[in-house]
């Protein structure tokens, strides 16, 4: 059994979640597949104090992009489709074969919404065929306004919500399109392109390939908290691994100074005996998928993160919405933003690093910075007195 460093195995998770050079890539057909694919996904989330999360984990990679152009070719090309991967998330619609199996399994794997759907069958059917004869619809078009007064109507059930996600996880609907980030549903086939789902038997195997690829190298505790849908049972689990190790396309490794077991893909060991050089300067969404599995980040990094949004302000450390600081292939400190749409002002309210600030350092998130406000249209930035201020000249 062969011992890595931990440098070689951060170096390869940084390389699979494209990190190893931030900006350096531009963002097309090819970088964007290729990128969501080896991730596993882009996780989709409301808050919007600087950006979207989506947006923003895609702009961490490859720097200032048009938004219109990613949604042409998410809800337009249908490159990328919504599902949930690690929570609602962006999957490569070339992926879809291995998604398409726990669509088709949701109803089984699910058994709570067995007596659910007993009692709302009819819900369910209406819904579905609402959407069918009209078209993509929100799930506004099911609620009744309450200038309406009291219907009768079966819309005006909060059932007919439940329904919706239930059909979207079930495959039977997909998510057409947003706007002001609302989803609007449609039939499936009308939206997504042809797929085949894979054999029931072989999906477990396919999930811990797609995880041990986007990982590089694996803690057996990273495995199910990294692509975390669907829950697969711990000895579905251990028996596709088990297979995999047999089979030699995964073996079982080292990591100097942490412990427990790890693996890898047996393909991935020419990168973890001569890892690839990392540099470059970014930040991170509190979202990205670097940062799906916290105790990970920790272990690798020594970077303990929390987002603060959920934390009462008077008991908050470093901020509501802290972006990580991505610096030459380590998580070094965090930066509180905000984006002053209004004012065309990108403002940050504090800067908190865990290294002593060099001016190689200070420059990287100063590009970085820029970077994001060119991509936010913001005309300013606004940081606080220091070294940082310095290096972006404001």
């Amino acid at each position: 059994m062969k011992t890595f460093p931990v440098e070689a195995v951060r170096r390869l998770f940084l390389r699979r979640q494209h990190l190893d050079a931030p900006f350096e890539r531009a963002l097309n057909v090819e970088t964007l597949t290729r990128f969501v694919s080896d991730a596993g996904g882009v996780q989709l989330d409301s808050i919007n104090v600087v950006e979207r999360a989506h947006y923003l984990t895609l702009w961490s990679r490859f720097g200032a992009y048009s938004r219109a152009e990613l949604d042409r070719l998410v809800y337009g090309e249908r490159l990328l489709v919504e599902y949930w991967a690690h929570a609602a998330c962006l999957v490569a619609a070339q992926d879809l074969d291995g998604w398409g199996r726990a669509m088709a399994d949701y109803k089984r794997a699910h058994k709570g919404w067995s007596s659910w759907l007993k009692a709302n069958a009819r819900v369910v059917r209406e819904v579905e065929r609402e959407i069918r004869s009209r078209g993509p619809l929100t799930s506004a078009a099911f609620t009744r306004p309450a200038s309406q007064g009291k219907s009768s109507g079966w819309w005006d059930w909060k059932p007919a919500h439940h329904a919706l996600d239930y059909l979207w996880m079930s495959g039977r609907l997909a998510v057409h399109s947003r706007r002001h980030f609302h989803k609007s549903y449609d039939i499936a086939e009308r939206v997504l392109p042809s797929f085949a789902p894979i054999e029931r038997s072989a999906f477990a195997r396919w999930h811990m390939r797609k995880t041990l690829r986007a990982l590089g190298a694996a803690a057996e505790s990273d495995l199910p908290r990294y692509l975390t849908f669907p829950r697969l049972e711990p000895a579905a689990r251990r028996r596709a691994l088990t297979r995999m190790l047999k089979d030699g396309e995964a073996v079982e490794l080292r990591v100097e100074g942490l412990s427990g077991r790890w693996f890898a893909l047996s393909s991935d060991l020419p990168e973890l005996e001569t890892p690839a050089s990392v540099r470059g300067t970014t930040l991170l969404s509190p979202f990205d998928s670097l940062l799906w599995h916290r105790g990970r980040a920790k272990a690798l990094f020594g970077f303990d993160y929390k987002i603060e949004v959920y934390t009462p302000k008077p008991k908050r450390v470093y901020g509501y919405y802290t972006l990580p600081i991505l610096h030459d292939g380590r998580l070094i400190g965090r930066l509180d933003p905000k984006n002053h749409r209004g004012e065309r002002r990108l403002e940050v309210r504090s800067c908190h690093l865990d290294v002593r600030p060099d001016a190689g350092l200070a420059a990287g998130i100063a590009a970085a910075l820029r970077s994001l406000s060119e991509f936010l249209g913001a005309e300013r930035i606004s940081v606080p007195d220091g070294p940082l201020r310095e290096a972006i000249g404001s």
